[in-house]
């Protein structure tokens, strides 16, 4: 919050002052800054990015206008991890002084030296490629406003450096805004930007001011005369093949208007608003909800219809002397809590997935609660990582407890697989997904303090509390099963197609995937795009969705399995639900081709690598809840009827 207020009557009654007491609170939340009487508003950059690139860069990568010897803003772990990196900058202005064509600095570069020809040829490439700057003010991104299509106008947190116009004289990007640029083979560059501050005056309590929005339109000048600027002449321009000297100034416009109609809490609606999700997001819930009630429906029809008549009959045939043969699922009660093959993976993909899954519903819950919005940068992230690190005793103690009940003895094999197998395959995709940024020079490469931070969280906060879960598990008696295992396996008959293993599981990730497919176009757009994300509310309440449509649909499948006399149903229903996120994959790689616009092997390399790591963490999440559904319903059932 950036506060206006007074000085005493006996100084200077007239003027009024800015003080920035919260001013860097979205920057660490643990940080205060001093409550300073000055009238200066400081304009803060962070990095820069494009939907073309998935490398994003610092702002001083560029060479554009920046100042010395200040400090730079602290960021938390989350904006690390996304490779945020917010700098002071030279645009500073004075609260309520308007000024026209100001200068801010003039970059000079003769090609024909080595330093200044990189330095131009990094500046054509940012523009060929549409990156983005991002800028800041209290916290505020600052946006572009335009109109678009049906009478909308859209702000979008950033806007471009320049825009190319091809050898054929098509516009590239922004360049189809102005008709003036249309010289073939021609770099356009936005040197000058015209800021417009909203405030509203506080008139309850300490008389104040507050700022509510801030926005700016891109422009390009050559001006007449680029050391004393008058924002007149055409646009800025450097032809592709141009050599020798040249120079561009930048400047700025800044204007403040008052806005009584936007309240200081509700200053971010206008950047939501225009982005038309709303009603997209409510079908998508009415299209998950269709399927729910279609599988509880069905579901409801195998508990409460042919499920019971399944348990009468079998009770009844036990009560009669001449009691026939057994069929159906109740035949293989001596079986189906058989371990299973491969339980040591098994038990470890349950404790990672238990970690998994209680990490994103509190994450999740806390975003609805309005504590990890926007405003709260890297706050999510950072919630994510801390989550996940505290919760290794009950991902201990889950893997702990089925190794135990599957029969295994390999206790230190089990904890360390716990600890070490799934965050090592994650950790190991981001170390050389970090190789490829460090390589490539962009400001996503986490520095090497944090990734050894990273690793002093693994090792010693996670794996200790891994080691503690999976003590108490072991020290827990095995998991009691309602009927008794035969010591010889019963042959499963010869299983129709739809009862074979690969087709059930390539069928039961279907409905899932259907429930959620239009959220994660969002939130693909929102990585990828550079979209921001805020609908929260949306995203937890899809997500009860997708727990309660991986439950029913693996019952379902395991019902039917166990009616063919199937009784490994242990892996199976693991990797039936499990099986969404080879979906997820699918749709990533379609997104990938028909969506985006990524050009480069680097870009490529890294939006597959990460893609790989949301899968793997996808897969052991809904195949937990999948596991833990089936536990439930096949321990129910058992345990309801007689057996000898």
């Amino acid at each position: 919050m950036v506060l206006i207020v007074p000085m005493s009557q006996t100084s200077l009654p007239s003027q009024l002052l800015l003080l920035p007491c919260l001013c860097c609170s979205y920057l660490n939340p643990d940080v205060f800054v001093a409550c300073l009487f000055q009238s200066t508003i400081e304009l803060f950059v962070n990095r820069l990015d494009s939907v073309e690139s998935v490398l994003p860069y610092e702002y001083t990568a560029f060479d554009f206008c920046a100042v010395e010897a200040e400090k730079r803003p602290s960021e938390n772990l989350g904006q690390v991890l996304f490779g945020e990196r917010i700098e002071p900058s030279p645009y500073k202005f004075t609260f309520k002084k308007s000024e026209k064509c100001q200068l801010v600095c003039n970059k000079k570069y003769n090609t024909n030296l080595p330093t200044d020809k990189t330095y131009m040829d990094f500046l054509k490439k940012g523009m060929l490629l549409n990156y983005q700057h991002h800028w800041i003010v209290d916290n505020m991104p600052v946006t572009w406003c335009y109109d678009v299509e049906d009478g909308q106008k859209f702000c979008n947190p950033g806007f471009p450096i320049g825009c190319y116009v091809t050898e054929g004289g098509q516009p590239k990007d922004a360049c189809v805004v102005n008709s003036d640029f249309s010289e073939k083979d021609t770099f356009y560059i936005f040197n000058h930007v015209d800021i417009t501050i909203h405030y509203h005056v506080v008139e309850t309590g300490e008389l104040g001011a507050r700022l509510v929005a801030a926005k700016m339109e891109p422009r390009s000048y050559k001006h007449t005369n680029a050391d004393a600027p008058d924002c007149q002449g055409g646009p800025m321009f450097i032809k592709n093949k141009d050599s020798g000297d040249m120079k561009i100034p930048y400047t700025y416009s800044i204007a403040f208007v008052e806005d009584k109609k936007i309240r200081w809490a509700s200053r971010w609606d206008y950047i939501l608003e225009s982005m038309p999700h709303t009603n997209i997001q409510w079908f998508s819930i009415m299209n998950s909800l269709v399927i729910v009630l279609f599988l509880s429906g069905m579901v409801a029809m195998i508990m409460l219809r042919t499920l019971h008549k399944d348990i009468a009959r079998y009770n009844q045939m036990d009560s009669v002397e001449d009691a026939q043969e057994e069929f159906g699922w109740k035949l293989v009660h001596g079986d189906v809590f058989r371990p299973p093959r491969k339980g040591m993976l098994l038990s470890v993909f349950l404790g990672s997935g238990t970690q998994i899954f209680i990490m994103t519903f509190v994450t999740l819950f806390f975003a609805c609660l309005g504590f990890l919005s926007p405003a709260n940068r890297g706050a999510l992230m950072t919630c994510a990582v801390v989550l996940w690190v505290l919760l290794g005793t009950p991902a201990g103690y889950v893997a702990a407890r089925f190794y135990k009940s599957f029969g295994g003895e390999k206790w230190k094999t089990n904890v360390l697989l716990t600890a070490f197998l799934c965050p090592g395959v994650v950790f190991a995709d981001f170390f050389l997904m970090n190789l490829i940024l460090w390589w490539e020079g962009s400001s996503a490469a986490m520095p090497f303090g944090t990734l050894v931070a990273i690793l002093a969280l693994w090792f010693c906060i996670s794996v200790p509390l891994t080691f503690i879960g999976a003590y108490f598990g072991f020290k827990r008696t095995g998991i009691e099963h309602p009927v008794r295992t035969n010591q010889i396996p019963r042959q499963i008959p010869e299983q129709s197609f739809y009862t074979k293993p690969l087709p059930g599981i390539v069928m039961g990730g279907i409905l899932p995937f259907g429930c959620i497919f239009i959220q994660l176009f969002f939130i693909l757009n929102s990585i990828w795009s550079h979209q921001m994300y805020y609908m929260f509310g949306f995203l937890f309440l899809v997500f009860i969705i997708l727990v309660i449509t991986c439950s029913e649909a693996t019952i379902l499948l395991c019902y039917f399995h166990l009616c063919a006399e199937d009784y490994h149903w242990q892996w199976r229903s693991f990797l039936t639900s499990g099986f969404t996120a080879v979906y997820f994959l699918v749709y990533a790689i379609h997104y990938f081709l028909s969506k985006l616009q990524i050009t480069g092997l680097a870009s490529t390399i890294l939006y597959f690598g990460y893609t790989m790591i949301m899968t793997l963490i996808f897969f052991l999440f809904t195949g937990t809840i999948g596991f833990f559904a089936c536990f439930w319903f096949v321990t129910k059932i058992y345990s309801v009827v007689k057996v000898d």
